[in-house]
């Protein structure tokens, strides 16, 4: 099996603070792979190095068997990486339907983007799947920035997938929400990885052990241990330094 994404020994300093130092790992295809550790960890900047925000000083970053290390973030996006990030990002002046189709408008062909927006059939008919597929059927026509925090975070789940990316990047989804809309995300999240490779960054250690196929911990920039959910939990350094000695 071909791994998605691989992280080979990626790293990145800032001034003297080693953010992330010698991380590698692999995402296999359809299955979600999350990144736990405590604030500081350095999960974001590893995010950061990965979407190529950050440019990395060591290591490689390839994406679908291609060396994509140090490519910027709209050369990702058309290699197959969609994102999301810790606070929400979205057009809060447009409307769902109109974040939505935005974002898939690079599916259509280079020669109509220049067209009316009526004209993008492609990116019209993905905003409707997934308008549908997001349980966002009676918000199409409201302001994103109308919306509750938990639908704003879904649309932005939805955002992310509009360019039919093959590795969904989601950087602590359930943040803020309420233990319902986290269920709900949380199922939401196991479901869409039947379509896509999913990494994630997340806090909820319920959630994280509940959904994960593969879990990698970092602490002070260093991968500190990998592997199934069960295998983590009883890692003695996780427990000691993630989950506490109790």
């Amino acid at each position: 099996m071909t791994s998605v994404l691989e992280v080979n020994n990626l790293g990145v300093a800032f001034g003297g603070i080693r953010a992330v130092d010698g991380v590698s790992f692999a995402a296999e295809p359809n299955a979600i792979t999350t990144i736990i550790g405590p604030n500081g960890a350095g999960k974001s900047t590893l995010f950061n190095l990965i979407s190529g925000l950050i440019r990395p000083h060591s290591g490689s970053v390839v994406l679908g068997g291609v060396d994509r290390t140090g490519v910027p973030p709209y050369l990702m996006q058309r290699a197959g990486l969609g994102r999301s990030f810790q606070i929400t990002n979205l057009f809060f002046e447009l409307t769902v339907f109109e974040n939505l189709r935005l974002a898939a408008q690079r599916l259509e062909p280079a020669g109509r983007l220049l067209l009316p927006t009526y004209r993008s059939g492609r990116a019209r008919a993905r905003a409707a799947e997934l308008i549908d597929r997001f349980a966002l059927r009676t918000k199409t026509g409201e302001l994103a920035g109308a919306l509750s925090h938990g639908e704003q975070r879904r649309l932005e789940i939805a955002v992310a997938l509009a360019a039919k990316p093959s590795l969904l990047l989601l950087d602590e989804p359930t943040q803020g929400m309420s233990h319902a809309d986290t269920a709900d995300t949380a199922n939401l999240i196991r479901d869409l990885a039947r379509d896509v490779t999913i990494l994630l960054i997340e806090h909820d250690i319920g959630v994280v052990m509940d959904i994960s196929n593969h879990i990698v911990v970092m602490h002070q920039g260093k991968k500190l241990a990998e592997g199934a959910p069960a295998i983590v939990r009883a890692d003695p350094a996780v427990k000691s330094a993630y989950f506490g000695h109790a």
